[in-house]
């Protein structure tokens, strides 16, 4: 099976301006990310989809290919994923007739994502034959959906997901039903042809798989509070 690592750095990152390429414990965050992906030998490739000639320029110097530089109209704030993605595995399908059967999104973001995350996280992809996939960690208990609460039509406070009145919480965490999750942006992998679907392109499928991820490694990096959290982090593992 051939998987093809996609590393996302667009340049005009706000929060952090230049953030992709910021030293981060002493090497440019993108860095963590590309040594991640190298190490684990899992993918046939990893290449680079960025608009910027200088984040363009730091990749290669750590060893990624970056066989093009992405369109301008594809790295706006509101960007969506699902388009940079299909423009990647078209353009690689069309210019040098590559097509892998997997896909691993890997942003720079998420810097302490570990080489054998990735590969247990292929290793879970091929053992349950699944569409797709993606890195989680625990919603910690004072967060969970079973202790959220919304108001009805009336007014009314009542728990979210049952919508019973407030005095129906469950009184401990260890009691909840299930186990939630939310996504920590680390690792998105997916088959190929989830791409061109022809009515609902996506890179999830009907068949996801959660890959959990303990929350000392899930930092991902939006905010200069998120990037001091990291470096704190980065001594701890």
């Amino acid at each position: 099976m051939k998987i093809l690592g996609i590393i996302t750095a667009r340049g005009g990152s706000k929060g952090i301006p230049r953030k992709n390429i910021k030293d981060l414990a002493g090497q440019p965050l993108i860095a963590y990310t590309i040594k991640a992906a190298q190490e684990s030998g899992v993918f046939d490739r990893i290449i680079l989809s960025t608009d910027d000639t200088e984040i363009a320029e730091v990749a290669k110097k750590y060893g990624v290919d970056v066989p093009f530089m992405r369109p301008a109209d594809l790295a706006q704030d509101g960007t969506p994923h699902l388009p940079v993605l299909k423009h990647a595995i078209s353009w690689l399908k069309e210019n040098q007739n590559y097509q892998p059967d997997a896909v691993m999104l890997l942003q720079p973001t998420a810097p302490l994502r570990q080489t054998w995350h990735i590969k247990e996280a292929l290793d879970l992809f091929a053992a349950k034959k699944a569409d797709s996939v993606v890195s989680m960690s625990e919603i910690p208990g004072h967060f969970s959906p079973y202790w959220a609460v919304a108001e009805d039509e009336t007014g009314w406070a009542k728990l979210l997901t049952s919508q019973e009145p407030l005095h129906k919480r469950i009184p401990r965490r260890q009691s909840f039903p299930k186990k939630t999750y939310y996504h920590n942006g680390a690792i998105y992998l997916f088959k190929t042809e989830l791409l061109s679907h022809p009515d609902n392109p996506n890179f999830y499928g009907d068949q996801a798989v959660i890959y959990p991820m303990a929350e000392k490694y899930s930092v991902n990096i939006d905010s200069p509070e998120d990037w001091l959290l990291a470096e704190r982090m980065m001594g701890e593992i």
